[in-house]
């Protein structure tokens, strides 16, 4: 990409709330990015995100399209960032770092101290830009169960 579309991406860029109408192009997005799995539905995920109290899906728009997303919640002391995904053809224009700043944006503003994610183990590039914003690795181990 040019410098001078890059230029015209950044002063395009609008970041705001999913909207129930583009649910299906924020998973469009996951898919392509490769951030869904089989087991997870998630239209439900962006369904209950969007529809709680301590939860949302914000999206970076330009031109009128649907280009990134980042999901943010918390439980009342961190808040997780999940499905940031950024359309494969306009990464390396920072939106995928203004939907980061946006969503700790949104935690600040629900009095929230820390922001905590998951980065699945060998996504190198992914660490590096976490790394890059000024997270640090954390020396924790993560558990689930399917309920």
């Amino acid at each position: 990409m040019s410098e001078a579309a890059a230029a015209a991406v950044e002063q395009s860029l609008q970041i705001r709330p999913l909207q129930a109408a583009e649910i299906d192009a924020a998973v469009a997005l996951w898919e392509a990015a490769g951030l869904t799995r089989p087991w997870n539905d998630p239209h439900q995920d962006c369904r209950r995100a969007m529809g709680g109290p301590v939860s949302e899906v914000l999206t970076a728009i330009v031109g009128g399209q649907l280009v990134g997303t980042v999901m943010v919640g918390h439980e009342g002391h961190r808040g997780w960032i999940y499905y940031l995904a950024v359309e494969p053809s306009l990464r390396g224009q920072q939106i995928g770092a203004q939907l980061v700043a946006a969503a700790e944006d949104w935690l600040r503003e629900q009095n929230i101290p820390k922001l905590m994610l998951m980065v699945r183990e060998g996504n190198d590039v992914v660490a590096s830009f976490y790394d890059k914003l000024g997270y640090s690795r954390q020396q924790v181990m993560t558990f689930g169960k399917f309920l």
